[in-house]
């Protein structure tokens, strides 16, 4: 029971220090997203799955995938497997919902006088056992935390404990999915220094010779805030014109202070130079790739919503007015020009067109 006492405060320990870390920082979009990518990973590769999270990354905002000639095919369903435990983790869906409900009231029948750390640990264990499957549980840790020990809904779940060469007797697998948790604590309070240290970077890059108004560094500050940002974001959050946010936005990229990670002229997102992995996981447009296939696209026209809405139809256009007038008035030209003719005049429209026929 001491060893067990020990992983709890050890536990506790690292998530109160990412807690307090995190609670009001101007980072914590970006530093939560990171930690959802960090999460995800480590539970598909638990559960299987070997997923890079810059493709999860990339699937999450809908970009194709740039790859090489490793295997597509279990590339794409990583993604799809991943992807489907971040909708759980993020948004799920009206089932999911329901089967996250279940967890948590397994999660909340724990002694009072037990610490949220070993009714979480408790409640996992006996819902495996129970046959349940792991998703809908890893989520509702998330949120019984949220509610009963962080002030943040940190998406800590213990994956290295369910590992297949882990003991599973309570008494000898409890400890390990505590320090497991306390693992990714700490690694996410590593991973918070390097955005600050590419933050406070950024800004020492762009402050030189800036002029007093220049929104410069409050574009930095936003940019690092989030996961991903398009200039038209960046311009309603400085009140500026799109076409001068991506100017800034541009200055940025040639300064190699912030990337563009989707290679297209339409819907360009950045992210600060830490974004680079990202950018070099996105495709390239179809135009520069020459005859590439619509794989890449695949896993995203399969991949569930985050979203119980369906979606519209795709709109289909109907012309069949237009062609209707359009040859009702090149039927009245042919009438005009053969009066005309026969008056010896040419008519100036019937002209035009047969000259642009001889072109």
């Amino acid at each position: 029971m001491s060893g067990l006492n020990a992983s709890v405060t050890e536990a506790a320990f690292a998530i109160g220090r990412l807690d307090q870390a995190l609670n009001g920082h101007p980072l914590l979009p970006a530093a939560l997203h990171r930690m959802r990518l960090d999460a995800v990973r480590r539970q598909a590769a638990v559960d299987g799955y070997a997923i890079d999270p810059w493709h999860l990354a990339a699937v999450i905002e809908h970009l194709p995938l740039r790859l090489g000639d490793e295997d597509r095919g279990g590339v794409f369903e990583a993604a799809r497997y991943a992807f489907t435990q971040y909708q759980w983790l993020v948004a799920p869906d009206l089932e999911q919902e329901g089967a996250v409900q279940d967890a948590m009231a397994v999660l909340t029948r724990g002694s009072r006088n037990d610490s949220p750390l070993l009714c979480v640990a408790r409640g996992l264990h006996d819902w495996l056992e129970a046959g349940h499957a792991r998703s809908a549980m890893r989520t509702a840790i998330v949120r019984h935390l949220g509610a009963m020990l962080t002030r943040l809904p940190l998406p800590l779940t213990g994956a290295a404990a369910l590992q297949a060469d882990v003991p599973w007797d309570f008494t000898a697998w409890a400890p390990l999915f505590l320090q497991a948790l306390a693992g990714e604590a700490r690694d996410a309070l590593r991973q918070l220094g390097l955005l600050e240290h590419g933050w406070l970077q950024a800004r020492q890059a762009v402050a030189p010779g800036r002029r007093r108004n220049s929104r410069a560094l409050a574009a930095i500050d936003l940019i690092a805030a989030a996961p991903l940002m398009s200039a038209v974001t960046l311009a309603g959050r400085l009140r500026m014109a799109p076409k001068n946010a991506l100017i800034l936005l541009d200055q940025f990229v040639e300064q190699d202070i912030v990337v563009e990670v989707t290679h297209r002229s339409a819907r360009r997102l950045f992210g600060l130079k830490g974004l680079a992995p990202l950018a070099m996981e996105v495709a390239l447009p179809r135009r520069a790739r020459r005859g590439a296939n619509r794989i890449c696209e695949s896993i995203i026209e399969s991949a569930p919503l985050l979203s119980t809405v369906s979606p519209l139809a795709r709109w289909q256009p109907d012309y069949a007015d237009l062609e209707a007038a359009m040859a009702a008035a090149d039927q009245a030209v042919r009438n005009a020009d053969i009066r005309l003719q026969s008056l010896g005049l040419d008519c100036p429209i019937a002209v035009q067109v047969r000259s642009e026929k001889k072109r």
